[in-house]
């Protein structure tokens, strides 16, 4: 992605001040859910003040047509990243062994792929054996769909987690490790899951 940079404490600590002191055209999520002290989410919000997750959607690096709707009634980890990014290659294993033990209790992992070149994504997603899809994203549009304020999507690596709702329960920026994200999930699958209702029709 243009203009993409692999995520840095410098950027961090960037992110962190854009979050706190806000900016022109920056609209925040109100973060009333609180992180709390040695949270590993930059961001939680209360079930009550959680904005619906847009409907990410499109092509994927092998060729298949996914949507966010598609797991609804199933909490979603969205993992923003790029092959050219460190952090992104020590965090591929973690989201491939927490996809792997929490799949069947009803969780999946969505990567958005910011890489312009198509080649370095498939060869990045076979090394690492990513086992879950990534939808192609090289200009970042499918990210900057994302509430303003959850995430700084020009660094990388970001992450997040939608509830069996649809809506945005939780973010980070920075690499996350699969005890962080079953901490932060656990208790969205206590929750009543809704029924399942066919895709809608997208003609």
């Amino acid at each position: 992605m243009t203009g993409a940079r692999p995520y840095t404490a410098a950027a961090g600590v960037l992110a962190a001040g854009v979050l706190l002191a806000g900016c022109t055209g920056y609209t925040p999520v109100d973060d009333t859910g609180g992180s709390g002290a040695g949270s590993p989410f930059t961001r939680t919000l209360s079930e009550r003040d959680r904005p619906a997750a847009p409907d990410l959607g499109g092509a994927t690096l092998d060729g298949e047509t996914v949507h966010l709707s598609d797991y609804r009634g199933d909490v979603v980890v969205v993992s923003g990243w790029g092959s050219w990014c460190g952090p992104c290659v020590a965090e591929a294993p973690e989201l491939n062994e927490f996809q792997r033990k929490w799949h069947h209790r009803g969780v999946r992992v969505l990567g958005l792929d910011n890489d312009v070149d198509s080649g370095r994504a498939l060869a990045f997603q076979k090394k690492h054996r990513l086992g879950f899809p990534s939808l192609r994203d090289p200009q970042g549009r499918l990210g900057r769909r994302l509430p303003h304020g959850l995430v700084n999507t020009q660094a990388l690596p970001y992450t997040v987690v939608v509830d069996p709702q649809g809506r945005i329960a939780a973010s980070r920026m920075g690499a996350v490790t699969e005890a962080e994200l079953a901490d932060v999930v656990t208790p969205l699958l206590r929750a009543p899951r809704p029924q399942r209702s066919p895709a809608p029709s997208r003609h």
